[in-house]
């Protein structure tokens, strides 16, 4: 997936760009009206959702559901002044389909720096949590971190990643800031975003994603209602998940289950034509059939779905040029 950067702009026509300039003048000046009058802008909380929608269409590929479950979800938890509780996605699918892309766009557009921002906190199992054996430490520290930076600022960013290799327990201490109570250990946390990402479910969603292409139903067709329960009992039958046996799933904390469909050939060709556009150079054919013929697809049979989706498109296109 390509990087991105703050005001999306599509490519098109210079009518269309200098529509694009017009509209984001506009928009900026309405972010800054928002800033003087203490709407937004609290801890560097910026949305621009204009440019989210804009980086969706335009870089992550073959991901209808996902945009529109993110972008719904997030309008309409910004756009209230009093939300009831945190707004809570879990995001599910195989490797390289784009989830860690999308939390970083949502970082990205959500607040002023990304991911660099003190109000996005970003956690890994093998960087933050390495060993279960010092589990009760890290469940001290992990509850510490959360209240100490709510109380700082309400508008906090808490992405957490490779929530299958999360050794279950430790998600436990987020139960009492994820749920609708007003005022949590003396802190307001209800503006709070709280993401989890993980390959579980990866292999549901792409069996639901092979029947529709055998039935030869299109791919947009599939709908959220027939993912949704077979990622559910995915993670609640995994041991090695952080959400098994949790509160979490008990109590249906958990807002949009956000599932990411296997890529198939002509996705994987965006994310190279995407990837080359960001490296300044024109679309060329060899290339394009370098890093195809060098992607292994499944099943065996069909050779429909990409076994890392992009993953390692930018590395296979350095090892071409």
């Amino acid at each position: 997936m390509a990087a991105a950067t703050r005001g999306c702009r599509p490519w098109g026509s210079l009518l269309g760009l200098l529509g694009l300039v017009s509209a984001a003048a506009a928009a900026w000046d309405l972010t800054s009206l928002r800033c003087h009058l203490g709407t937004f802008c609290e801890c560097d909380f910026q949305p621009d959702f204009q440019g989210l929608e804009c980086d969706l269409a335009q870089h992550l590929a073959g991901q209808h559901l996902a945009k529109a479950l993110v972008v719904k979800a997030l309008k309409a938890f910004v756009q209230d002044p009093a939300p009831t509780k945190p707004l809570v996605l879990s995001l599910h699918g195989w490797t390289g389909t784009g989830k860690s892309y999308v939390s970083s766009l949502l970082a990205h557009y959500l607040f002023r720096g990304g991911l660099r921002n003190p109000h996005v906190h970003h956690f890994s199992p093998v960087i933050h949590f390495p060993h279960a054996s010092h589990m009760e430490r890290y469940k001290k520290d992990l509850k510490s971190w959360v209240q100490g930076n709510l109380t700082a600022c309400s508008r906090s960013l808490f992405l957490f990643d490779e929530m299958d290799k999360l050794a279950p327990g430790l998600m436990e201490v987020l139960v009492p800031f994820l749920g609708s109570s007003w005022v949590v250990f003396g802190t307001n946390y209800r503006k709070a975003i709280f993401i989890f990402i993980s390959n579980t479910g990866g292999e549901q969603i792409n069996q639901v994603a092979l029947e529709a292409w055998r039935g030869r139903r299109e791919r947009e067709e599939i709908r959220l209602q027939e993912l949704e329960p077979v990622i559910s009992q995915a993670v609640l039958d995994n041991p090695h998940h952080g959400f098994w046996r949790s509160g979490i799933m008990e109590e249906h904390l958990l807002d949009v289950l956000v599932p990411f469909l296997p890529l198939q050939r002509h996705h994987v060709q965006h994310c190279v034509l995407n990837e080359l556009a960001q490296l300044g150079l024109e679309p060329r054919e060899e290339v394009l059939q370098a890093v195809l013929d060098s992607t292994t697809f499944f099943p065996e049979e069909e050779q429909l779905f990409s076994s890392n989706g992009c993953k390692t498109v930018a590395s296979r296109i350095a090892f071409v040029l």
